[in-house]
């Protein structure tokens, strides 16, 4: 046997040794005490009977720490029980006696202490002995005296409803203790279970990085963990059932789900926590409180001002790389047209040349400077409701005019979705629109269709510059909003970049999608709103 089954069996054990030894006192005491015991005709057999009971009693309690075969040992005391009813039943009167129900409670007695089986072993025990006992007594072979003459059939009768009460009180007991040591050990393995369950979750919680905290709906802390109390500098027992604000002063009440940030003082340190808010739900899918689970942002945040630093003085230093780049080509082309007018021995007509090429590249650094003087320092945007199709239609217009005077061989679709009213700088969208439309028509140097779709999405108003032109290399994609980033030889690289700006500057997202020779898709997505920006 396991040792926790005999543990189970020494209580048991206990608890029958302590029932005799009340039953023996309550029961028998009383009857000794009674009226009726001096009349009895074996009064001092009762007597010694109720002695040996109770020294018994003592021998198997001095016995149950040493014996080591428990079951014996119960089987024992079990079937000295009957054979102690027995005695008591022929000192009592025999098949008069009261005291036959104690059998009953022998035979329950034994399938609590041990099983089924020894209930229904004592139940035949009973019927047995107890058979035996009123056949002698029928019989006149025990000197046994009855008030009344009894008919043979009324022994039969007694005996066979003894036998039946015997048998049906063991499977009624033995099926009810079945059942009940089952539900037990269903219920010490739930025992079990939902202690491992407290101490995984006690565990998990107390060993999380971030700081986990649970309160009720008015904001009371239910829990607080290693890590809260670590990042607060708040010990978890001094926090119990007060509100969690009086910790966290930022996180007010009512609640509201969702992320936020705010700052804390911890031994005159300040620090930066993020706080993550969800509800905690019952069973029954009632919020029954809420369940916040925060980090200390400090070293984080610093860290990403230093990165932010850093990337800010490399884009400095990238940025005046390109401008240097993009300023000495016009300068060394323009100092050279100079230095040989200087010279005044060319010809007429290359003089011509030279004069024309200087302008040109004094006009090519103008378009540089003024292209970034937008981009770096742009102006708040001035919004107001107008039709976004007709600024498209205005933007088509002067995109064909280019077309026209260069190839002549690009069309140009609308794909208009309804009327569409939004809430804009048209000056600066019309640039964006222009950008875009320059940039997909230098892209389709054979020729090809410019397609330009709208759509109101609910949320969102989407433009769309579709061409069919050479695409753009995946190695690319990630640069061509970076400004001096070209890939045209007369190209400047802000084209895109103040798209991307004035885009950016309207609370909206622009996306590229373009593969090498399949053509590019740029997609505007301006948030749907009646306010300014």
């Amino acid at each position: 046997m396991l040792l926790e089954d005999v543990e189970a069996l020494k209580k048991k054990i206990k608890a029958l040794i302590a029932f005799r030894v009340i039953f023996a006192t309550l029961l028998l005491g009383s009857f000794y005490l009674s009226s009726g015991y001096s009349k009895l005709p074996s009064a001092f057999a009762l007597s010694y009977l109720i002695i040996s009971l109770y020294v018994v009693t003592i021998v198997y309690s001095l016995l149950l720490v040493r014996v080591k075969r428990l079951v014996l040992f119960a089987y024992t005391q079990l079937v000295l029980d009957v054979i102690f009813e027995i005695i008591l039943i022929y000192i009592t009167g025999g098949i008069e006696s009261w005291f036959s129900f104690t059998l009953i409670l022998t035979v329950i007695s034994s399938s609590i202490v041990l099983n089924k089986r020894a209930g229904y072993f004592i139940a035949t025990l009973s019927s047995i002995l107890y058979g035996v006992l009123v056949n002698l007594q029928f019989y006149n072979v025990l000197p046994l005296t009855i008030g009344e003459i009894i008919e043979e059939k009324n022994y039969l009768s007694n005996i066979f409803v003894h036998t039946i009460a015997f048998y049906l009180t063991a499977y009624l007991s033995g099926y009810l203790s079945s059942r009940l040591e089952k539900t037990v050990k269903k219920l010490e393995e739930k025992v079990m279970d939902l202690r491992d369950l407290e101490y995984f979750n006690r565990e998990v919680i107390e060993g999380l990085p971030s700081g986990l905290f649970t309160t009720d709906l008015s904001g009371k802390v239910l829990t607080f963990n290693r890590a809260a109390e670590r990042i607060t500098g708040v010990k978890k027992e001094s926090l119990i059932g007060r509100r969690i604000d009086s910790v966290l002063p930022y996180f007010k009440i009512p609640f509201s789900e969702g992320r936020t940030e705010g700052t804390i003082m911890v031994d005159g340190v300040q620090k930066i926590v993020g706080l993550g808010v969800s509800p905690f739900r019952g069973i029954d899918e009632s919020t029954k409180g809420f369940i916040g689970i925060f980090q200390d942002l400090t070293q984080l945040k610093r860290l990403e001002a230093e990165m932010k630093q850093k990337e800010k003085w490399a884009a400095i230093g990238e940025l005046s790389s390109n401008i240097a780049h993009e300023i000495r080509n016009p300068l060394a082309s323009l100092k050279g047209s100079i230095e040989m007018l200087k010279e005044d021995s060319i010809p007429k007509n290359h003089k011509e040349r030279l004069m024309e090429i200087a302008l040109n590249e004094m006009e090519r650094l103008n378009r540089i400077i003024t292209d970034f003087l937008t981009y770096s320092r742009p102006t708040p945007p001035e919004c107001k409701k107008f039709d976004l199709h007709g600024l498209l239609d205005d933007a088509i217009e002067l995109l064909k005019n280019v077309e026209q005077n260069n190839r002549n061989n690009i069309s140009i679709q609308k794909n208009y979705n309804d009327i569409i009213e939004i809430n804009a700088d048209p000056q600066k969208m019309r640039q964006v629109f222009w950008n875009l439309g320059i940039n997909a028509i230098e892209a389709m140097i054979e020729g090809g269709e410019l397609i330009i779709t709208t759509k109101n999405t609910g949320g969102f108003i989407e433009i769309s510059f579709k061409d069919s032109g050479t695409g753009i290399a995946a190695k690319d994609i990630e640069k061509i909003f970076y400004p001096f980033f070209t890939t045209k030889e007369q190209g400047t690289g802000l084209g895109l970049a103040i798209a991307y700006r004035i885009v950016e500057e309207h609370n909206g997202i622009i996306r590229v999608d373009s593969r090498t020779g399949n053509g590019t898709i740029f997609n505007i997505m301006l948030p749907v709103t009646d306010e300014k920006a």
